[in-house]
Order: C-alpha cells, then structure tokens, then sequence
C-alpha cells in the first residue's frame, strides 16, 4: 500500500472513531462540553500563554483517557457476553482512570483559573 495513501487512511479511520464515540458515548459529550466551557473562560480571562498550554493539555488528556475507556469497554464488551468478574474489573479500572483524569484536571484547571478572578 501506498505509504501516502495509508497515512491518509489512519486520520480518515481515527476521525470516524472520534465521531462514533461523540454519538455514542454521553461521557465523551460532556468531556468534549467542558473543554469547551474551559476555553471560552480562558478566552475571556485572557490567560496566559503558558496556561493556555497547560488547559489545552489537560483537556486532550481528560478526552483521550475516556476514549481509551470506551475503546476497553466495547472490546470488554464484545469478547465477553456474560457477568464476568474479570470484564467488570477491566472496565470499572478504566473508568477509574477516566475519574482520575477528570479530577486531576478539574482541580490544576481551578488553580490555574482562580487567579484570574481575583
């Protein structure tokens, strides 16, 4: 295959991932509405550049995690067709990492944010 060719493919196969996900996943919604809500607070504080950068990140970071959640779970979901201890396990891991993510940014978001009201 044309290297070229593939390269195009791959971002082609990744956006219809991203879009299944925002159709199917109500979590991703939310994530992708709070970033949104982030950045419009930020535009408005006018934040620094240096805190752009790290609202940006933490952003994609929270929206990657939860992808990578939703990834684990269809494939959870697909290999196992009944209640197994071990498919519970893997899935309610993930969704902890999603919670991590989200905590863990919501609160560097807060401390980065709360300056500029003040």
């Amino acid at each position: 295959m044309d290297t070229k060719k593939f390269h195009v493919l791959s971002f082609k196969f990744a956006f219809e991932g991203l879009v299944a996900a925002l159709r199917e996943e109500p979590n991703l919604k939310f994530h992708f509405l709070a970033g949104l809500l982030v950045i419009i607070t930020a535009f408005l504080l006018k934040v620094s550049r240096g805190d752009w950068i790290i609202l940006i990140f933490l952003i994609g970071f929270v929206i990657c995690v939860e992808l990578t959640n939703t990834a684990v779970e269809a494939v959870v979901d697909h290999v196992i067709q009944t209640n197994h201890p071990g498919a519970k396990l893997a899935k309610d891991i993930s969704a902890a990492a999603v919670l991590v993510s989200a905590v863990t940014s919501v609160v560097i978001g807060l401390w980065i944010i709360f300056p500029y009201f003040t």
